[in-house]
């Protein structure tokens, strides 16, 4: 459990260092760097306690880069939602994916969702849609991201309950790293000239700015970023390893109360009264599903609430 708060200590703190950079570098800039510290992460530290390089060999190569495009479209929904709507706002959306994996797991696993855990789905639903809600006369779309990226990621969980018996941790981490340094080298050599920013539009421009050679103080900024999300990933898969599932998730919920307080602290984010009630709903849901699963005593269907490569 102190594993699972770690990890998401590390992770709502990356999120509110991209938060902070947002406003300089291109998000794909920031990616890349990351991407390239958690390779070597996975490279020097993770993979030799897994069984070296050969742990990469993998028949289900498809599989892998499907799910590490659907992680790429995660991470590109979630972050590029910050430039518009608080970090706690932007996390507490974000919750609603175990929610979804509920309701995808009856769909695309067969699995058999009881009463409760359906009544449970449509409360965490109501919560989104109060998140969402048109502020005045002017609906914010921004607030759908942080929901897209949830169905990505729920989607990405589907795939790694199928592969997670025949593939190793550290490989299915290192083909989603691959994805994101090729995604992001990708963007950055046709788009990083900044030809298609627009400085009128806040997502487009984080998107699409001009790539800059950071000052060495954001260089190590990038690096740290990259640092906490291989101990993140590190400190979640040992939870996970060594505490049931039904015990260990509820603490990833932590990470709300986490992500409102690097909001408030630098930036002076304060949810409104209304985003408190659809937070309240959002979480509620989650862990009542965490309880009914706990309860049955069967393998959680959203153990991983939280995208690993967000």
């Amino acid at each position: 459990m102190a594993a699972v708060v770690a990890a998401q200590f590390f992770f709502t703190t990356q999120d509110m260092m991209i938060k902070w950079l947002s406003g300089e570098y291109a998000l794909h800039q920031i990616v890349l760097i990351r991407a390239v510290v958690g390779t070597l992460l996975i490279l020097l530290v993770f993979l030799p306690l897994e069984g070296g390089i050969s742990a990469l060999r993998t028949q289900r190569l498809g599989m892998h880069l499907m799910r590490g495009f659907g992680i790429v479209i995660a991470n590109l929904a979630y972050f590029t939602s910050l430039i518009s709507i608080p970090l706690g706002e932007a996390t507490a959306i974000f919750f609603i994916a175990p929610v979804l994996i509920t309701a995808l797991s009856v769909v695309m696993l067969g699995e058999k969702v009881g009463l409760y855990r359906w009544f449970a789905v449509l409360i965490g639903l109501i919560g989104v849609m109060i998140m969402i809600r048109p502020k005045g006369d002017v609906f914010n779309a921004a607030a759908l991201l942080p929901l897209i990226a949830a169905l990505a990621y729920s989607l990405v969980h589907m795939m790694t309950r199928k592969m997670g018996k025949t593939e190793k941790a550290s490989a299915m981490a290192f083909y989603i790293q691959m994805n994101f340094i090729v995604v992001s080298s990708v963007i950055g050599l046709v788009c990083g000239d900044g030809k298609w920013a627009d400085p009128f539009s806040p997502t487009l421009d984080f998107l699409f700015r001009t790539w800059l050679i950071p000052s060495w103080q954001h260089l190590l900024i990038m690096f740290g970023i990259g640092l906490l999300t291989g101990l993140g990933a590190y400190f979640i898969s040992q939870g996970y390893r060594i505490c049931e599932a039904g015990a260990a998730a509820p603490f990833e919920y932590v990470a709300l109360p986490m992500a409102i307080f690097w909001s408030i602290s630098f930036f002076g984010e304060w949810p409104d009264p209304i985003s408190w009630l659809g937070i309240l709903f959002i979480a509620g849901a989650g862990l009542f599903i965490f309880y009914q699963e706990s309860k049955r005593g069967s393998e959680i269907a959203s153990g991983r609430p939280m995208p690993r490569n967000r």
